[in-house]
C-alpha cells in the first residue's frame, strides 16, 4: 500500500511495545510529514546519544546515565532496605508514590522457563553481592503479582534465607497478572505499607 520506504519505517516504528500497526503509521506519517527536517535529525541525535550514553547502575542496575545512578549515591536514602523490581519503569513508578526512600535492584526480567529465561538470565548474583556486606536488613519483593513474578520473588527468598535477611513481599493491592507501571500511586503506597514477610 505505502512505498517501500514508508513501510520499512511503519515496520520498525510497529515492533515497539504497545505500538500497533495503526498508531505505528500515525507516528510513521507524523514524523514525514508534520516534522522539519531538523527535529527528525535533533530525535535521531538524541535516541542514538541516549543508546550510547545509558549504562547500568553498578549498584542496583537501573538504567542511567552516571553510575552509581542518584538513587544509589544519595546520602538520604535508607540503606538498609532494598526494593527489588523486574524493570526500570518499576522504579519510576514506586518513585513516583512518594512512600519509599529505600534503595532498589532491577532485575531485568523473571524466571521463566518456558521462555528460557532462567535465574542466571537476569540480575540475581548482582543482589547476593549487595548483600554480602550486611548492611541491608530487609528486601522488599516487588516483583509483579504474576506466576513468573512471584516465582521469582520465592526464589529469591529461598536464596536470602541463609542469610537472615528479613524478606517482605508487597501487598496485594496490585492486581493479580498486572505490571506495576500501570499501577495509580495510592494502590502502589498501599501495597508497598501492606507488605507482608514472605514465609
Amino acid at each position: 500500500m505505502y512505498s517501500p520506504m514508508i513501510e520499512t519505517l511503519i515496520e520498525q516504528f510497529a515492533q515497539l511495545p504497545g505500538i500497533g500497526r495503526k498508531s505505528a503509521e500515525r507516528i510513521a506519517f507524523y514524523l514525514l510529514d508534520s516534522m522539519s527536517k531538523d527535529e527528525v535529525e535533533h530525535m535521531s541525535k538524541v535516541i542514538s546519544y541516549a543508546k550510547n550514553s545509558v549504562l547500568f547502575c553498578e549498584e542496583c542496575q537501573n538504567l542511567t546515565d552516571i553510575s552509581p545512578c542518584p538513587i544509589c549515591s544519595s546520602p538520604k536514602r535508607d540503606k538498609s532496605v532494598i526494593c527489588v523490581v523486574e524493570e526500570p519503569k518499576d522504579v519510576s513508578a514506586i518513585e513516583k508514590t512518594g512512600q519509599y526512600n529505600g534503595l532498589y535492584h532491577v532485575l531485568h526480567g523473571v524466571i521463566s522457563p518456558i521462555d528460557n529465561v532462567s535465574p542466571d538470565d537476569i540480575r540475581i548474583k548482582e543482589l547476593l553481592r549487595r548483600l554480602s556486606d550486611e548492611t541491608v536488613r530487609e528486601v522488599i519483593m516487588a516483583t509483579n503479582p504474576t506466576v513468573n513474578g512471584t516465582a521469582t520473588a520465592v526464589y529469591i527468598k529461598r536464596l536470602l534465607k541463609p542469610m537472615g535477611i528479613k524478606v517482605t513481599r508487597i501487598a496485594h493491592g496490585i492486581p493479580i497478572g498486572s505490571d506495576l507501571e500501570y499501577a495509580d500511586e495510592v494502590t502502589l503506597s498501599k501495597a508497598l505499607e501492606g507488605r507482608t514477610e514472605m514465609n
